[in-house]
């Protein structure tokens, strides 16, 4: 469990250290020379996998391995994810399912059904809800068959009309109450399938950079999300608490898992700040006490690696992995 106290008769390892060590493994494993003294001595072991405790159970986003980096095809992300040790892919639907079962992965997360970008066409508004909830309704039937647990929602963006900015914004007290109607009928029909529907929250503060942030999107506030969920009152509505999004708009992430608990927390994406890089000492967060905070609150659900890869993305895959596996 996390700890604030420090354990004095345990010798302490640096933040820098124990990227410096994870590094130097993850370099060791890919290409088969001997891991440094260094690194054996602070307990981590090369095991060919970068899972090794499994008590985080550990996702890849698929978007950011197919379209950035080396361009990764299915089959490349899911032969990434059996060498890593991580259960499976998230982030894809239907038709990536068969792919993925020949290897023996699971779909963390289901996309919701909506074309690309899903976030602009949301629960939040009349004019695209109607939409969003019939495409919802249909992948958690094909979630339910496949035994797909998660799928994915979005508040949407506040204009009335994306074709037609000009209509104006919707309220956000209105843009709330549309979404709680809008995930209570979600709710129904989730319960009668046993699927999860994640709402997720992103940052409208990046701009110029679809990848990086969402300006414009209604549920930009952790809290205004967290806040819609408790209306929604049902166990198969959570909150997708993606780390990244949060810290860039709240930040204090460590106090609201714990605040938010596994009542209001059912899925959760990883990416270094700034820029949704690697999670690496470039960057503000430390993941190893946030990983701890999750098992601290009892979550069971999947944590996906969602950063976006500057350099080989294996080697930042096998870093990430293996910060996150507590």
């Amino acid at each position: 469990m996390y700890s604030h106290k420090r354990n004095s008769s345990k010798p302490s390892i640096s933040r820098r250290q124990m990227l410096k060590n994870s590094a130097a493994l993850s370099a060791a494993l890919l290409t088969g020379t001997s891991v440094p003294g260094h690194v054996l001595a602070s307990g981590k072991r090369p095991s060919g996998k970068a899972v090794r405790n499994g008590r985080i159970k550990q996702v890849l986003v698929s978007w950011v391995y197919m379209y950035f980096g080396e361009n990764w095809s299915l089959d490349q992300l899911c032969q990434a994810a059996v060498d890593l040790g991580v259960e499976g892919i998230e982030l894809v639907g239907p038709d990536e399912w068969p792919t993925m079962k020949r290897y023996g992965l699971i779909c963390g997360m289901s996309t919701n059904g909506m074309p690309d970008p899903p976030y602009e066409k949301g629960l939040n508004n009349p004019r695209y809800s109607g939409e969003v909830i019939e495409q919802t309704k249909k992948r958690i039937e094909e979630c339910a068959e496949a035994g797909v647990k998660n799928v994915i929602t979005f508040t949407g963006f506040e204009h009335r009309d994306l074709n037609n900015p000009a209509l104006g914004v919707i309220d956000p007290d209105e843009g709330a109450e549309n979404t709680v109607k809008g995930l209570k009928e979600l709710a129904l029909h989730a319960e009668k399938h046993n699927v999860t529907v994640c709402l997720e929250h992103l940052n409208s503060r990046v701009e110029g950079d679809d990848f990086r942030g969402h300006p414009c999107y209604q549920g930009d506030d952790i809290d205004y999300c967290a806040d819609i969920i408790r209306k929604v009152g049902s166990s198969h509505i959570k909150l997708l608490f993606d780390i990244y999004h949060v810290q860039i708009m709240n930040g204090d992430i460590i106090s609201r898992i714990r605040e938010y608990g596994t009542d209001l927390i059912g899925h959760i994406h990883t990416a270094g700040v700034p820029g949704r890089i690697e999670l690496d000492d470039s960057q503000e967060l430390f993941y190893p006490p946030i990983m701890e905070a999750l098992l601290e609150i009892g979550y069971e659900g999947y944590v996906g690696q969602e950063f976006i890869p500057t350099r080989n993305p294996m080697e930042g895959l096998r870093e990430a992995v293996a910060l996150c596996d507590v």
